[in-house]
């Protein structure tokens, strides 16, 4: 097709522009409609650049690549001009589940605790548990300045092989009742070996007493205040016969006479402090036994 279109343009050449037209238009024609279709694609539109976005003047010289400043968000309401603004959070907290529901009923008040009973706080008295004496513990004593927080009822005394009951119970502490069935098994001994005959019965006299001390300084408390004393006032033997202080203390030579004073002397062996009718006039119807503390130590004794 390309040969035949040069040689029409040849020929139109050579026989000038009126002949060439009249045989180059209907060649041309016949050339289109042998020829292949062809399509030629479009070209593809140009994009437009952007529009120039003006700069300020205090922006120019901000680089193109520099993010742009962020916008501060309002101020909550109530907060000066100096206050931070509080950050939003762009995710939405989970969501807490409410506590489920907890079921009430009524109920009685509980009881209040009952009150502690001071026996609790007691201590047992070997004496009393060994068998050497005869008695039972009482409550504690609480008076003023006096008091004993174990007291011991004391009834009698076990001593070589059988009971020597007291003429009335005493209230004592645990220490004394010891030191009292310990003092009346050996003067049972020798009441035993010099008159012939043991004791019957103790014949006692004060036991506790919240009192001052009697005889000696003023302001304190006598140890028959603390249940710590004892005042014994004779015996009775048993064959019947009775020895008293206040009656047979004297003559000294009689056998009543050295069965009290050997009680007396026995009696500063074992306890601190002993007083008799030659103490002072107090004392001259009984002997007074006690565990009260003297001296430094408590190692002192007054045997009078």
């Amino acid at each position: 097709m390309r040969h035949t279109l040069s040689i029409l343009a040849l020929l139109a050449a050579l026989t000038g522009p009126t002949l060439a037209q009249d045989w180059l238009a209907p060649l041309q024609n016949f050339a289109r409609e042998i020829s292949p279709q062809r399509t030629t694609p479009k070209p593809a539109p140009k994009a437009e650049a952007p529009a120039a976005v003006p700069v300020d003047e205090d922006e120019a010289g901000t680089p193109a690549d520099e993010a742009p400043p962020p916008i501060p968000r309002p101020r909550p309401e109530g907060l000066g001009e100096e206050a931070e603004p509080v950050p939003v959070p762009d995710v939405a907290p989970e969501a807490v589940e409410p506590p489920a529901p907890v079921e009430t009923r009524d109920e009685e008040p509980a009881a209040p605790p009952k009150p502690a009973d001071d026996r609790v706080y007691q201590t047992a008295c070997p004496a009393l548990l060994s068998g050497r004496v005869v008695g039972k513990m009482l409550p504690p004593i609480a008076e003023g300045m006096c008091g004993e927080r174990s007291p011991l009822l004391l009834e009698g005394i076990n001593a070589n092989g059988r009971t020597i009951p007291l003429s009335s119970p005493v209230t004592t502490n645990c220490e004394m009742a010891g030191g009292l069935a310990e003092w009346t098994a050996d003067v049972d001994a020798y009441a035993k070996a010099a008159m012939e005959s043991p004791i019957a019965e103790l014949t006692t006299g004060t036991s506790y007493m919240c009192r001052a001390r009697v005889g000696g300084d003023e302001g304190f408390t006598s140890e028959h205040g603390f249940a710590n004393a004892i005042d014994l006032v004779g015996f009775t033997l048993e064959n019947g016969e009775s020895v008293s202080v206040k009656n047979d203390w004297l003559p000294a030579t009689a056998p009543e006479g050295k069965l009290l004073r050997q009680s007396h002397g026995a009696a500063c062996g074992i306890f601190t402090t002993v007083l008799g009718p030659e103490a002072n006039a107090d004392h001259e119807d009984h002997l007074h036994l006690d565990l009260g503390c003297h001296g430094q130590t408590c190692t002192a004794q007054i045997c009078e």
